[in-house]
């Protein structure tokens, strides 16, 4: 089931005869049957009723509380699943280097792989006169420079040192993603975070967010702990594991929604402000945030045919079964398989 996105600042969500409303200045915006929401998304300025708090709590519904800019506040958490001997395999097994190298490793692995089948994708289509025959020549450079980094990557002995493949892996990536984007009114030469310096990471940021609190859930789902993760190492407050398992999905979902939120016209240079703001130099309007959220959850919900069991997935019910698949593991010994495009 899709989440409940709530960004209409000053709105109240409510619960009442087994609906969810959202409401603003008394009049009802939204409303939905309170069974079918399975997760709700709260972007700043947004309060919920005790009733709507109790229900939320006592059926398990993963609410996240964020900024307007998507930053993470915190969420809901109700009784802690039952599963304790998996959470303790799990911690035995962050604890075995060799194993949590071997799961870091597939993890990077499938990352730079599916990098490099999106850059590949794009060098093969015909480039626009506007594009240049350059383009695609550069982008094939660069998968061809991610083929080595896959190959270092298979051959690194510590996570560090794997940590250091994937970032430069990134950095390659990234040095390419700005001929994927048609248009001169798109400005992108690197990947900036804290804070996105130009809409183009505004828009990368926001959708990493939204993606790491749908993994989240997932792994919570299956009764992992995700604070305990292999690649990203133990830090206060961060869910190192939904980050790991994020890292397979990056470019599959979120940089191919903004390459054609930018590329089809769907979200456009009105749709922000630069400020002088150190803090938030560029601001996502409210119908900017909307038809974005739209986008990514058109790719969470789009169905395909998954490449491992064959049957018809959505992306959403890949996370779980990626989580699942991971648990298997973490209780068997097996290796780790990320999700790898074809």
């Amino acid at each position: 089931m899709p989440p409940l996105y709530i960004t209409t600042q000053g709105a109240k969500l409510r619960y009442s005869k087994r609906r969810l409303t959202v409401e603003k200045e008394n009049k009802q915006i939204a409303a939905v049957p309170a069974v079918h929401v399975d997760q709700v998304l709260i972007f700043g300025n947004v309060s919920v009723t005790t009733p709507a708090l109790s229900f939320l709590l006592e059926n398990g519904v993963n609410t996240v509380f964020l900024t307007l800019r998507g930053r993470y506040k915190g969420r809901l958490v109700g009784p802690t699943g039952g599963n304790s001997r998996l959470r303790l395999r799990q911690y035995e097994r962050v604890s075995d280097p060799e194993w949590a190298l071997e799961t870091a490793r597939a993890i990077v692995t499938v990352k730079l792989h599916n990098t490099r089948t999106l850059l590949r994708r794009y060098a093969r289509r015909t480039p626009s006169p506007s594009q240049g025959e350059g383009r695609g020549e550069g982008l094939t450079a660069a998968a061809d420079q991610l083929t080595g980094l896959i190959a270092r990557a298979g051959r690194c002995r510590t996570v560090n040192s794997l940590s250091g493949v994937e970032g430069r892996g990134a950095a390659v990536y990234f040095s390419a993603f700005r001929h994927l984007i048609q248009g001169e009114e798109w400005e992108f030469s690197k990947r900036t975070r804290r804070p996105p310096r130009d809409p183009v990471n505004a828009l990368l940021s926001f959708g990493y967010t939204v993606l790491t609190h749908n993994v989240e859930s997932a792994v919570r789902a299956v009764g992992l702990d995700p604070y305990i993760g292999f690649l990203h190492q133990i830090a206060y407050n961060r869910p190192s594991l939904a980050l790991d398992l994020v890292e397979e999905f990056r470019c599959i979902i979120v940089d191919s929604v903004v390459l054609r939120c930018l590329n089809n016209n769907i979200i456009l240079p009105t749709h922000f402000t630069i400020t002088p703001d150190g803090t938030y130099p560029v601001l996502l309007n409210d119908e900017g945030r909307s038809r974005f959220i739209r986008e990514l959850e058109t790719r969470f919900n789009l169905e395909f045919k998954h490449p491992d069991s064959k049957e018809r997935v959505t992306y959403r019910r890949c996370f779980e079964l990626q989580a699942r698949q991971l648990a298997r593991g973490l209780q068997t010994g097996e290796i780790y398989r990320p999700f790898k495009v074809r």
